[in-house]
């Protein structure tokens, strides 16, 4: 279980996330809908303890990002969208496996793993190439591979679909729901509708920093009277709307 309990990031004057709080149960997908810049990517920096809140904390899992930070890092995947981050001189095999050292597993068991994601990912025809050599796609199951190998019981996605293509936006969508099978808990940021709407059990939508509501999809629409998830963010977010 994840609890956000008053979550605020200030740079300088700026408050890019403002006193958000929120819970996400086990195996649940929790969607962070917001416009580019409403803070979403800040909020999951401060989630994976890559960014130290101004004020707040949050619990992921049995551990708290403030005070068990490395416990945190251990026991979350990550994913950020756009960027895959693979070590191109390194086949991609190798990277899996050093993620899989960085996170003190041993021998046997990070064999044992790899071979278990490489064939679960279809990878086996370049499992042995360098990431330079991969395409987008590839890289991007290789990315997947990677975040979960150390089997963490927590997922943080950031727009992981941003600039795929159709099929590998649904290879994307296929692993997510994947890891909910699996019973892991998910939180995962996007400015897509249709994205959150396919895969989220439950949203928050974000806007200039705060949270403006949270619900399940069922529960906005009927709150809002409208069942187009997309007309109820616009109006959630319009210009008008100050939280």
């Amino acid at each position: 279980m994840i609890k956000v309990k008053g979550l605020t990031k200030k740079f300088g004057d700026f408050t890019a996330v403002n006193h958000i709080s929120f819970e996400v149960n086990d195996g649940e997908i929790f969607g962070l809908l917001g416009e580019n810049g409403a803070g979403k990517t800040t909020t999951l920096r401060m989630l994976a303890t890559m960014l130290k809140p101004t004020e707040g904390t949050a619990e992921m899992g049995d551990f708290d990002i403030l005070k068990e930070p490395a416990k945190v890092r251990a026991s979350i995947g990550i994913l950020f969208g756009g960027e895959s981050g693979l070590y191109d001189r390194l086949t991609a095999v190798e990277n899996i496996t050093y993620f899989a050292e960085l996170n003190d597993m041993d021998k046997e068991s990070i064999k044992e793993r790899v071979n278990y994601l490489v064939k679960a990912f279809g990878m086996e025809e370049y499992a042995n190439r360098r990431a330079s050599k991969l395409s987008k796609g590839m890289k991007q199951k290789v990315a997947f591979a990677r975040a979960i190998v150390h089997n963490p019981d927590i997922m943080l996605f950031d727009e992981p679909t941003s600039g795929l293509d159709v099929s590998a936006i649904r290879g994307v969508h296929e692993f997510i729901r994947e890891c909910k099978r699996q019973g892991k808990t998910i939180v995962l940021s996007s400015h897509s509708m249709s994205e959150v709407e396919k895969l989220c059990d439950r949203i928050g939508i974000i806007h200039k920093g705060n949270l403006v509501d949270t619900g399940t999809i069922e529960e906005f629409k009927e709150k809002y009277n409208n069942p187009n998830l997309e007309e109820i963010f616009v109006r959630l977010v319009g210009g008008k709307h100050e939280h």
